[in-house]
């Protein structure tokens, strides 16, 4: 049987797309105001926002969680989790092949996916496994990537709350400066307007990249947890000797969400045809 899923990445155009909106959105109203795209361009003013936010982060997360949520930061760009489609049809392949061989039948397959939270559910199943000690089994480990997930998220959580602080104290250092200058009020002029430069690159990043880069780590783990789940219902449903029709009925559920679609991918092995 060929393989269901493999670890093709698609490339999310949102992120991007939206960063590049809101910059435009930005500059474009500074320069429609008479300014000037240069007038925040400030490599001080950036040295001491991504700086300071970096110090603060790393004194509040533990080093391990930091590195974790760094790998993570691809999957702002990259998504790949399963199409749901795919693995319905895999599931129900399996279960055809099951119910007419036996589940024993399917080791040599299960030990070809892709897809590890399936190869290992596939595999304690076909082990003999209690349905309901490998129940518990995958349902723990579920939670606790989860857990993983949402550690990484507070840390751009953490990051997005530090910054535009750290912005207000490079614009206090930028007045310092200026008030040593109280007798040019030209120079004074100017450096006001530099000093604040720090608080917009602070705001800037909380909330254009830092705040929505922890909202959509949320939503990649919500996705993946779905996908795990449905998995586990799929090969519960093929233990338990279901109806192949039934366990794709009882999956179909699982593709009425948004930007899925429920027409199905090609069929795989034995799995071809839809259920009536």
């Amino acid at each position: 049987m060929a393989k269901s899923e493999s670890k093709k990445a698609r490339f999310d155009f949102a992120t991007p797309l939206g960063v590049g909106i809101a910059l435009i959105g930005i500059v474009g109203g500074l320069i429609a105001e008479g300014g000037e795209a240069q007038d925040i361009v400030q490599a001080t003013a950036a040295l001491i926002v991504l700086g300071g936010t970096l110090g603060a982060v790393l004194v509040t997360t533990p080093w391990a969680t930091f590195v974790s949520a760094c790998r993570k930061v691809g999957t702002l760009l990259l998504v790949r989790s399963p199409d749901p489609r795919e693995l319905i049809e895999q599931l129900v392949a399996f279960a055809t092949k099951a119910r007419r061989q036996g589940i024993i039948s399917l080791e040599q397959e299960a030990d070809q996916v892709d897809n590890h939270f399936l190869r290992k559910t596939m595999n304690l199943a076909i082990d003999g496994t209690p349905l309901q000690d490998l129940r518990r089994q995958m349902e723990l480990e579920i939670t606790m990537r989860e857990r993983r997930a949402e550690s990484a998220a507070k840390v751009f959580d953490a990051a997005g709350g530090y910054a535009p602080t750290i912005g207000i104290i490079g614009a206090v250092m930028g007045l310092i400066q200026v008030m040593k200058q109280l007798d040019n009020l030209e120079e004074v002029g100017h450096g006001i307007a530099v000093a604040f430069v720090a608080t917009i690159y602070g705001v800037g990043i909380a909330n254009l990249f830092l705040l929505p880069a922890a909202s959509k780590l949320r939503a990649r783990a919500a996705e993946e947890t779905e996908m795990q789940e449905l998995i586990l219902e799929g090969v519960t449903a093929i233990v338990e000797g279901l109806n192949p029709k039934l366990i794709r009925i009882k999956l179909d559920a699982y593709l009425d969400r948004p930007g899925v679609s429920r027409k199905a991918p090609v069929p795989l092995g034995e799995g071809k045809g839809r259920a009536a």
